[in-house]
């Protein structure tokens, strides 16, 4: 009903709403003078002239009340500050009263200037508190109901914010906090998960929301485990150094993403480790725009190189990374040279001529063709990418004189399946042999599984096939991977190269490897969505299909780390060595020459024994599906192994 009066009001303009409520305070500050001179008189029969006094007290208090803020203060939005800057308005109020009666004599009590004060601070304040919960209520109707876990002060800043959201109704509190349980927190109940989980079908709750910033990735995965059986969203705060620095405010909600309980908590960086190949020098990363180069350079950046020059051949990929690290360089007032250049790694003239004139010191290799299915395809530029081009850059590294030579590997070099994988075992080799051939550079190798949000990585890929309704598709039901955050691996990469003693290979520590599909379940539910299987007999009975659409060319079902059983721990708790079999220096330039030879002639199947033949592990989990070569017979214009396309 109150909402009904307000409502023509609330189409006002601000000038007029203000207008109102100077007119309101007016009748206001009559009607309890008067109802205070008739409780101390006790009855309505007081002498007239006492209503002089409100000649003084009328103008004074409305002055007060506006140089206060009281009416430039939106009153849907009224809080306890402007409800102290009615009390000091009021007092002054009662103040003038007092003084004006005293002054001319009236005929009124010296104690109704104090019942006076009391009424109209209860009158100004409760009405604005009333009408602040009317706009409340009818805001209400139509937000989505929800849960906040965390009753701290997170939790109620978050409350505070809410309520004047036009998405949310906050319903309860959740919280394992033994000691909140069964309190009230601002008209809210402080549930266990339990008790709360049995009211979210009763009250429709339709989102969780996790106000933890400061939790860490195991405590919200425990949570998240307890949320997944109920179809509800889950949505975070930002991390607490976020809302700290001012990145991010209390009320800025977002999904919560599958990084974020997959991604272990990090060990922090060792400095030293961190600094040491990077201060002060000039450093190369070549595949600068990709998922792991370009954090690469981010947190090289932060240990203040003399110049950091940006390899790549992709020309947006390299414009973007320039631009955001010109723009991070600029607001961080670093004196650090940003060199943009675009050249492949197969380009030995350019290569050579970009370490010369950088005077390149330290060298992070991360330029490769990875996409499994995409190598199976096309296995020559494969392999003349990620083994010649690593050749190129490690010969013209030895002549150059550069100290440090880190090659970025993958965990599918161990017992490869796929070309990809036993290319990146190549390039390995060939780092293996440069380090004991020499003692100039100091090479090392970096052997890591995937990492989390990569471009062409499956968590994008999932996260739009559900944008899009579905079906998620998945390869095979046990099909697994492990997994780790860009940012730590970037970190990691940066420490195992400064330990390096040449010829290291390097295995970061990936943690439990994670299956494929529980990730398709778990990224459903954090949507709020019910999975459920097309090939099962349950099919169609939840919100999004989950598709088991068979291994690709070349893919495994497992990952490993390791060729053999032999690690060895290091100074850093999540970088452990292996020993890896090696070629000669001229063992290695036998095989590329013989390599070389089928890549010019397209003889994919002679690269394949090839490779089988060299220690990589190499072995192909089925035909060979290159796009251009073909077993078919050569005729006599088109040379053996070539498949010519028509377009």
């Amino acid at each position: 009903m109150l909402f009904g009066i307000l409502a023509p009001i609330a189409g006002l303009s601000r000038t007029a709403k203000r207008s109102i409520q100077v007119l309101f305070d007016t009748i206001l500050i009559a009607a309890c003078f008067g109802a205070a001179m008739v409780l101390r008189h006790e009855h309505f029969a007081f002498d007239p002239r006492a209503w002089i006094v409100l000649a003084t007290v009328l103008p004074a208090t409305l002055y007060v009340f506006a140089r206060k803020g009281l009416y430039r203060a939106v009153v849907r939005f009224f809080s306890h500050q402007a409800l102290i800057a009615v009390g000091v308005g009021v007092a002054f109020s009662a103040a003038v009263m007092l003084t004006t009666t005293l002054t001319l004599g009236l005929p009124i009590p010296i104690s109704v200037p104090v019942i006076y004060f009391a009424l109209l601070f209860l009158a100004v304040g409760g009405t604005r508190f009333a009408f602040r919960q009317a706009y409340g209520r009818t805001a209400k109707d139509d937000r989505d109901p929800v849960a906040i876990y965390g009753a701290g002060e997170s939790g109620r800043q978050l409350l505070h914010a809410l309520n004047h959201s036009p998405e949310y109704r906050p319903l309860m509190f959740i919280d394992d906090d033994r000691s909140l349980q069964g309190r009230t927190i601002f008209g809210l109940p402080v549930m266990a998960y339990e008790e709360a989980a049995e009211q979210f079908d009763k009250c429709g709750i339709e989102a969780v929301l996790l106000a933890m910033p400061s939790s860490t990735r195991k405590e919200r995965r425990v949570i998240i485990d307890k949320l997944a059986s109920k179809a509800v969203e889950v949505k975070t705060l930002p991390g607490m150094a976020d809302l700290i620095n001012g990145k991010a405010q209390i009320s800025e909600l977002r999904n919560i993403s599958i990084e974020e309980l997959l991604g272990r908590d990090p060990v922090p960086p060792v400095p030293h480790l961190m600094q040491s190949n990077i201060r002060g020098k000039s450093v190369l990363v070549t595949g600068a725009g990709g998922s792991i180069g370009s954090e690469l350079c981010r947190q090289i950046i932060d240990q203040q190189p003399k110049q950091l020059v940006l390899l790549d051949v992709s020309e947006f990929a390299l414009y973007s990374i320039h631009d955001e690290l010109s723009q991070l360089i600029t607001d961080r007032n670093l004196d650090i040279a940003l060199v943009p250049v675009i050249s492949s790694v197969q380009n030995e003239g350019r290569i050579a001529a970009t370490l010369n004139t950088f005077s390149i010191q330290t060298i992070y290799h991360a330029a490769a063709y990875k996409h499994v299915p995409l190598v199976e395809m096309n296995v020559v530029e494969g392999i003349r990418n990620n083994v010649f081009g690593t050749k190129i850059l490690a010969d013209a590294a030895v002549t150059a004189k550069v100290e440090n030579f880190i090659l970025i590997s993958t965990d599918k070099a161990v017992r490869p399946t796929n070309f990809m994988g036993a290319s990146k075992r190549l390039a390995e080799l060939v780092c293996q042999a440069m380090a004991a051939a020499q003692s100039t550079t100091r090479f090392s190798m970096v052997r890591f599984g995937n990492v989390l949000g990569s471009s062409g990585s499956v968590i994008p890929r999932f996260t739009k096939q559900i944008e899009a309704g579905g079906p998620i598709t998945v390869t095979h039901r046990d099909i697994n991977r492990f997994f780790m955050t860009i940012p730590e691996a970037a970190a990691l990469v940066i420490q195992a190269g400064s330990m390096a003693k040449g010829g290291d290979v390097f295995v970061l520590d990936m943690g439990q490897p994670v299956k494929i599909v529980d990730m398709a379940v778990q990224m459903a539910r954090l949507h709020g969505l019910v999975p459920y299987f097309e090939d099962d007999d349950t099919s169609g009975t939840g919100d999004i299909a989950i598709r088991i659409t068979g291994l690709r060319p070349g893919e495994k079902l497992y990952e490993e780390l390791l060729i053999g059983d032999n690690p060895s721990g290091t100074a850093h708790p999540r970088i452990m060595t292996a020993h890896e079999k090696q070629l000669s220096k001229s063992e290695l330039e036998l095989l590329l020459d013989q390599l070389m030879l089928a890549c010019k002639t397209f003889d994919v199947e002679r690269l394949r024994d090839l490779i089988q033949s060299a220690p990589t592990g190499f072995n192909p989990s089925g035909d060979i599906t290159d796009l251009i070569w073909s077993p078919a017979k050569p005729d006599k214009s088109t040379p053996s192994h070539l498949k010519v396309i028509s377009v």
